[in-house]
């Protein structure tokens, strides 16, 4: 499925494959209901409960956190509960916690000492074979993920200073992630410098944001119907993977997500940050629309370019191609893909670059419904 998308002489914008949103997620289009059946093991019925309660878990953040203060040790989304669980070190905050509609759990380290724990590591060499490292508000530790059968003095040292800091450490393995940009391949959404094709991530005004390793300051762009496009404007990689491209030569920005027909196309609201055990999917121009959950925030990935910073993992399937693309939990935005590995055939995990950070950086506005 294509741009279906008209726009009238008086400048009104159709979207004609874009069903009306809904005014709340548990009325999701019967699609997007049919995906997460497939990729989550659900019934319909189920799918709207879970939708309802993430989008729940979402608003009652913000009053959650503040109510627990410095003994906020991180939060997540718990299925089984259907609620927002808040991590508290001092048990005295739980009552004032829970008042918010959040559950609560004990945790070992908050959420501060674990960020500035990560910062540490983040300022440290990290040897190839460590391929990222992250908080886990859950176990209250640094996760250090490396590649299988990673073993050296390079990899003992990284450890042992991430148990300099101070916090627990928990070692885990995986192969090694990498970006999912692509050569040329036709009717895809948008190429650079005619060979390097990626995905738009979200648009906002004046343009759209993608990854940072797509492309770089100046390079042009061309769209899915091979005319001319637009120019990054800013772009960022490693150390970020973001990017910024100004659109023209009469393009237009609309706040929508690609479905590929699998699912309607999704309209965009906003930009809450979905926490980790909440459902969230991947549009890309390679494998189109899935699904899975954010399995982590503020994660390190060490590419083989370069290490990326504060990335949010997640259990969604990517492949060559796919960079830049729309995760969106909900209508919300969350970011654009950064890489993985594995594939969609066999499974993987990919990361991606939080939508709001690319916002503040370039001082743009999302373009919403």
């Amino acid at each position: 499925m294509r741009r279906r998308i008209a726009r009238t002489a008086g400048g009104v914008v159709i979207l004609a494959t874009v069903a009306l949103a809904p005014t709340t997620v548990a009325q999701a289009s019967p699609a997007l209901i049919s995906a997460m059946q497939h990729d989550f093991g659900l019934t319909a019925e189920q799918v709207q409960t879970r939708l309802a309660q993430e989008k729940t878990a979402t608003e009652v953040l913000p009053a959650a956190q503040q109510a627990a203060g410095a003994a906020f040790g991180g939060a997540w989304f718990d299925a089984a509960q259907g609620k927002l669980v808040v991590g508290v070190t001092d048990p005295a905050a739980a009552a004032a916690v829970e008042q918010t509609g959040a559950a609560t759990a004990h945790a070992r380290v908050n959420a501060a000492t674990l960020d500035h724990a990560k910062a540490v590591l983040d300022d440290s060499p990290a040897p190839t074979s460590v391929t990222s490292w992250r908080t886990d508000p859950r176990t209250g530790s640094l996760v250090v993920t490396m590649q299988p059968g990673a073993q050296s003095a390079d990899v003992d040292g990284f450890l042992a200073r991430a148990r300099q800091t101070g916090v627990p450490v928990t070692t885990t393995t995986a192969p090694r992630p990498a970006t999912e940009s692509a050569g040329t391949v036709g009717g895809d959404p948008y190429y650079i410098n005619g060979n390097v094709r990626c995905s738009i991530g979200f648009s906002v005004q004046g343009g759209f944001v993608s990854a940072g390793h797509c492309g770089s300051a100046g390079s042009s762009t061309t769209g899915w119907d091979g005319s001319a496009q637009g120019t990054f404007v800013g772009s960022s990689f490693p150390g970020n993977d973001y990017s910024y491209i100004a659109i023209g030569n009469g393009w237009w920005t609309v706040p929508v997500v690609l479905g590929w027909g699998t699912v309607s196309d999704q309209l965009v609201r906003g930009s809450a940050v979905a926490v980790p055990g909440t459902s969230v999917c991947r549009s890309g121009s390679t494998s189109h629309w899935h699904c899975g959950v954010v399995e982590g925030l503020n994660e390190t990935v060490n590419y083989a370019q370069g290490a990326v910073y504060q990335v949010t993992r997640t259990s969604v399937c990517a492949e060559p191609g796919d960079s830049g693309g729309s995760f969106i939990s909900g209508d919300q935005a969350q970011g654009v893909t950064s890489g993985g590995y594995g594939d969609c055939t066999s499974g993987g995990e990919t990361w991606f670059q939080p939508v709001n950070e690319i916002l503040q950086t370039y001082g743009l506005t999302l373009v919403t419904a």
